[in-house]
């Protein structure tokens, strides 16, 4: 059965309820006007003190967000690209003492929350480690400052000598995944996995937890809208109810059951593509708002769907996760 892309309304009598996470490092926002943020990111005994110097990072940057220092342990050579340079002392210990100092700019017109892939790199401009950091509630013409650690770093890995923007998405606020540990209002979380992708062929699991005191009951299709970079409905997808008709390498389609979870209790649904690009224009969707059933409150995830010239999008309806 084929639906336009867009809000699909929910089957008859269905109750409906997704970055797995990126390892992703919450920062702390402080301040009005000009905020901060504090990231982690990998690394942990301090047992040790280690000179560092910072040095300023001359970046263009990238959708608001750009490296404005980077901090080296003394025995590592210095980034090219630099004006000036003070003196900083860091503990060390298994963390590499190696951190990026960034900000974050809101230049649109309501709050966001963004998720931001840095990447440090070596001297021959190969990545030597990516971190995600997730800045929440910058609200528009503000500044939010932060840094962003390496980590912990293999004693193999060639010297860290610079470090770049290399990814940003940004989603309304009151629609972003909620902070792990943390439980919305309304008592459960959405959230999306990294996918698997393999031959291309394209699976990413939707999970659904319920947080909250009370069972909650779901039956039948997350409710999906396909947004592009604007935030703006994507047309000419179908959403496909299974996805016998993308692949059979999923398992065949199950009809949807009404599910209950407890408090403590996950569903996941799959959405399913291939990555073909044949003739005619090739679709990307950076952004899925995602309702767990009719009248959720809605959850915008980015599991950029690269959907080529297929034009379809296979979802598996909610299912009760195995315990963790």
């Amino acid at each position: 059965m084929r639906r336009p892309a867009g809000l699909r309304p929910p089957p008859a009598a269905t109750v409906l309820p997704f970055l797995s996470a990126l390892a992703a490092t919450a920062l702390l926002l402080t301040g009005c006007g000009t905020e901060h943020a504090g990231a982690g990111g990998g690394g942990a005994g301090t047992d040790a003190v280690a000179s560092q110097e910072g040095t300023r990072i001359d970046d263009p940057g990238k959708d608001g967000v750009r490296i404005t220092s980077l901090t080296l342990p003394s025995a590592s050579p210095s980034p090219t690209r630099s004006h000036s340079v003070s003196a900083d002392r860091l503990t060390t210990g298994s963390d590499s003492g190696v951190f990026a100092a960034y900000e974050v700019t809101n230049e649109g017109a309501e709050t966001l929350t963004y998720s931001v892939v840095f990447t440090f790199r070596g001297g021959d401009g190969g990545a030597v480690t990516n971190r995600t950091g997730t800045v929440r509630d910058v609200g528009p013409g503000r500044t939010v400052r932060g840094t962003v650690r390496a980590g912990e770093l293999p004693p193999t890995s060639p010297r860290v000598t610079q470090a770049e923007v290399l990814e940003v998405t940004g989603v309304p606020a009151g629609e972003a995944p909620a902070e792990p540990g943390a439980c919305p209002a309304s008592g459960i979380r959405v959230s999306a996995d990294e996918g698997n992708a393999a031959m291309g062929l394209r699976v990413v699991s939707l999970r659904l937890a319920n947080c909250g005191t009370h069972a909650y009951s779901v039956q039948g299709y997350p409710l999906l809208e396909l947004l592009d970079d604007g935030f703006e409905p994507v047309d000419g997808v179908e959403i496909l109810d299974g996805s016998g008709e993308i692949t059979t390498a999923a398992g065949p389609d199950e009809q949807p059951r009404p599910v209950t979870l407890e408090p403590g209790e996950s569903a996941t649904a799959g959405l399913v593509w291939r990555n073909t690009t044949g003739f005619g224009t090739a679709v990307n969707v950076p952004y899925v708002r995602v309702r767990a059933k009719e009248g959720a409150a809605p959850v915008t995830v980015t599991p950029d769907l690269d959907l080529g010239t297929t034009g379809k999008l296979g979802v598996r309806p909610w299912k009760k996760a195995e315990p963790q």
